[in-house]
């Protein structure tokens, strides 16, 4: 049987080796072929373009009608080609030769809108296009590389040359339209001698590839009339004095080169039908040889085959059965019996075989044997070794080894189950197994102490159930995570007890999608994250003291951070010497609230401060519980919380002390801060009260002395008869003298507090202290209204007329702007001087008096003074002084 395989596997082999090598030759031919037509349609794009730049160049050198519609036309035949040749390209070659053409086609496009906008010159034009040529010549050739044969590389070689040489014609023909146009430009003289060598070489390498009847056609070419006189111009171009008669006229040229160009093209085409035939000649052959030598191996390997399948009888037949019976025993079938019983040696292996098969059958009831004990738990049970030698001994041996070990493994496996129950039994953690079915399937003790249910209610009941409704959602997303075969790490939700509190808890978790099953554990994080939400509200609190928010706004801070922690409504009190409370902050829980829970958590939360104040401990009345605010071992206040329907958690009394304790400094500097501003306003609104009481004494008492002494002295004067006598002269002196005294006062008066301010209001103040001031002020007055609170007036009047006073003393100033603006409750003034600058606060200046008045009315004032750079003071006073604003009373806390 191997001496007639043998013959027919080398057989096959050659035949596969020179059908593949055939096929390789075929394919290479049929896509050179394939290449060349494609080629051919891409040449047609080369003359395109070369009509189309002759066309912009004689549009270009002269835009009249008809060269403007010719170029149209070129432009729109060369679309055309374009198009052709793209959709011949696309799927056709395996080089981008379709993205080279899109290409080609932008920059097309590109130089179009430039010469339609006549910013080129007519050499730059022609240099474009030919560019563009070039790059459409390159896919040509790039197509035409690949030579299976040495007559389609000559054939190819020869339209290439051709190709390029009636692109060199047509770059000559636009380079001399240009120079006949404008004669004496030696720049284009130069250039068309440059492509007349270039088309002389590439007709050159034509002559050396091309058939002899292309050769005839192109020397009748050059030689006739049309190739006459395109060498008679370059003659002419290449005389370095020729006589301006001898030039051809522009038409001449342009007519004459285009009958040369398109015997060259008549020629290139002939030259790409022998290349097209050439081809499909070399594939025809090929394929005729390929279909010959097949068939005759074919017949051969027939003639191989049916002397082996007259073997078959005599030795294939036996090794067959052999074989199936071989197949047989390795699939496990015992029943398989091989009937061959002949005298040699195939006799000799079925015999073998028979025996082999009878061994198995004995060895397979020793393992049904022993499966049938471990699924019975004997795990005692051992195979009889000794009725089999060799190798089957040896595996049995190895199976009773196994059972011995499995059985070790089964103890260590129940002491491990065992000592897993304990810590499953005694772990602080929460550890559970639930079902993809939403489901608890076992959970731990720590479960029932955590929750307060038992375990039986938690797993015959959805898991969804204990948890809260706002972490529902999140919670059904986890699983679905879990579900996908994902693990779940630090993942937290709300559980509710059966006491009706919520318990935060921290989940790791791992699925095993296989089994619908989710092992979890989890950890009660509630105390750590009230821990957290604590200290971030004293940091929040703590914040606002260090920022100096006005106590009003810490207050309310300290009494919105009680409610958030608590979820109710919530309220800061001081208890007052007059025995009587003062709400300093307000926060509710909830908008909406009905009346009978308003009145319920009102009379909750008087009998807890009544409560608090006798007892000085934390105390809970019903839905409101309360802390005392205890400052240097006396009772400061109380911080109430009060819920609106709901009975408060157990222990919120405690967890309210202590944050009411951790806060007490905090309330204590704010209430601090706050009486100190109350005085400093009180002590600023007293001074400026007795400036008022001194301004009107001296008006109403010594003003009205002078004036009336003044009138007095007038009416003695009109007594003396002699003006010029002495008693005359001293009269006068004595009544010049009180006018100056009265000057002097009326100013002081002024100085103290201007009657304007009191009358007029803060505008007009500031227009008198602009009209006295001693420099140039320019005003820019922003506000509306026609007055400001009392204390805002003369805190902004008094900064004014002090910086106006030291713009004039101290800082040289040549000028002064002073802009004043009313924004969002807020009195805004910037003063802005040009002096020397260098005003310094810190140092005593007069400035600081400034800076404590604003600062009394809950105002900031800013100075800006770098050395050389002028001085500003910018001012924000707001228009509601400190503890003006309204505050609620106890009993709506």
């Amino acid at each position: 049987m191997l001496l007639v395989l043998l013959p027919v596997t080398v057989l096959l082999t050659v035949t596969a080796v020179t059908a593949v090598a055939q096929w390789r030759e075929a394919r290479t031919l049929r896509d050179f072929d394939t290449a060349i037509e494609v080629s051919f349609e891409i040449s047609e794009v080369s003359d395109a373009v070369a009509r189309e730049r002759i066309a912009a160049v004689e549009a270009r050198l002269s835009a009249e009608p008809d060269t403007l519609r010719e170029r149209s036309r070129a432009q729109r035949t060369t679309d055309h080609a374009l198009r052709r040749a793209f959709e011949e390209t696309v799927g056709r070659t395996e080089s981008d030769d379709a993205g080279m053409l899109d290409a080609v086609r932008r920059q097309l496009h590109a130089l179009r809108v430039q010469t339609g906008t006549g910013s080129l010159e007519a050499q730059i034009v022609a240099q474009r296009y030919e560019n563009i040529e070039n790059k459409v010549l390159d896919i040509v050739s790039d197509l035409e590389a690949g030579r299976p044969t040495r007559a389609s590389g000559r054939a190819a070689d020869a339209h290439i040359a051709m190709l390029r040489a009636v692109a060199a014609a047509e770059s000559e023909r636009a380079q001399l339209a240009i120079l006949f146009h404008a004669p004496g430009d030696g720049h284009a003289t130069a250039a068309a001698g440059r492509w007349t060598e270039l088309e002389k070489a590439q007709l050159r390498a034509f002559q050396q590839t091309a058939s002899d009847e292309l050769k005839a056609e192109l020397h009748t070419a050059i030689f006739r009339a049309p190739g006459r006189a395109v060498r008679t111009a370059r003659d002419l171009v290449a005389d370095p004095r020729p006589r301006p008669a001898d030039w051809p006229s522009y038409e001449d040229w342009l007519s004459e080169s285009e009958d040369y160009a398109d015997a060259l093209r008549g020629i290139r085409d002939r030259a790409a039908r022998e290349l097209d035939e050439t081809a499909h000649r070399d594939l025809r052959t090929t394929r005729a040889r390929t279909f010959t030598e097949l068939t005759v191996s074919l017949v051969v390997l027939a003639l191989v085959t049916f002397l082996a399948l007259a073997l078959r009888r005599s030795i294939t037949r036996p090794l067959g059965e052999v074989s199936e019976g071989a197949r047989a025993l390795s699939d496990g079938d015992l029943s398989y019996d091989i009937r061959y019983a002949g005298r040699d040696e195939l006799g000799d292996v079925a015999d073998t075989f028979r025996e082999l098969r009878v061994t198995s059958e004995r060895l397979a009831s020793e393992i049904r044997d022993m499966n049938t004990a471990i699924d019975a738990g004997r795990l005692g049970h051992r195979a009889d070794v000794d009725s089999f030698d060799g190798t089957w001994a040896q595996l049995l041996g190895g199976m009773n080894g196994t059972m011995a070990s499995f059985a070790a493994a089964h103890g260590r496996r129940r002491r491990a189950e065992r000592e897993l129950e304990g810590i499953f039994n005694l772990s602080l953690d929460l550890l559970c197994i639930s079902g993809v079915d939403g489901y608890f399937k076992r959970v731990n003790p720590a479960f029932e102490h955590t929750l307060g249910y038992p375990v039986r209610t938690l797993t015959s009941r959805p898991y969804l159930d204990f948890v809260h409704e706002d972490d529902r959602d999140s919670t059904r997303a986890a699983m679905a995570l879990l579900a996908s075969g994902a693990e779940v790490a630090e993942f937290e939700n709300r559980y509710l007890r059966a006491d009706g509190t919520e318990r935060w808890l921290q989940w790791s978790a791992r699925s095993v999608p296989e089994e619908g099953l989710v092992y979890a554990a989890a950890r009660d994080v509630t105390e750590s994250r009230r821990a957290a939400l604590e200290q971030a509200a004293l940091r929040r609190v703590a914040t606002a003291v260090a920022r100096g928010v006005p106590p009003s706004e810490v207050f309310a801070t300290v009494a919105e951070e009680v409610a958030s922690l608590l979820g109710t409504a919530s309220a800061v009190i001081r208890y007052e010497p007059d025995g009587g409370v003062k709400v300093l902050g307000v926060a509710h829980a909830r908008a909406d609230e009905v009346e009978a829970a308003c009145l319920t958590r009102r009379e909750a939360a008087v009998r807890t401060i009544d409560e608090v104040a006798r007892t000085r401990c934390a105390v809970r009345s019903e839905t409101a519980v309360g802390a005392p605010i205890v400052v240097d071992g006396r009772i400061w206040g109380v911080v109430v919380a009060a819920s609106l329907t709901d009975p408060l958690p157990g222990g919120a009394e405690s967890r309210l002390a202590d944050f009411t304790a951790l806060i007490a400094t905090a309330i204590a500097n704010a209430d601090s801060r706050d009486q100190l501003t109350a005085s400093r306003a009180r002590v600023v609104a007293a001074g400026d009260a007795s400036r008022r009481r001194i301004e009107r004494d001296l008006h109403d008492g010594v003003q009205q002395r002078l004036v009336s002494l003044q009138l007095e002295l007038r009416m003695t004067e009109t007594l003396v008869d002699d003006p010029s006598s002495e008693l005359a002269r001293q009269l006068d002196h004595l009544a010049k003298g009180l006018d100056d005294t009265f000057q002097e006062l009326l100013q002081v008066a002024r100085g103290i507090h201007p009657s304007v301010l009191s009358k007029g209001g803060l505008g007009p103040a500031l227009r008198a202290l602009a009209r006295r001031a001693a420099l140039p002020v320019e005003l820019d007055l922003g506000f509306a209204r026609a007055r400001f609170p009392e204390q805002v007036e003369v805190a902004a009047y008094y900064v004014v007329s002090e910086s106006l006073t030291n713009a004039v003393k101290h800082a040289r100033a040549s000028v002064v702007t002073v802009a004043a603006e009313e924004r969002a409750g807020v009195l805004e003034l910037l003063i802005r001087d040009d002096g020397v600058g260098g005003a310094e606060p810190d140092k005593g200046s007069g400035l600081i008096g400034l800076i404590d008045r604003v600062e009394a009315t809950g105002g900031r004032l800013t100075v800006t003074s770098p050395p050389g750079g002028g001085t500003t003071l910018s001012v924000r006073l707001p228009l509601t002084p400190p503890g003006a604003a309204p505050t609620a009373v106890a009993t709506g806390a």
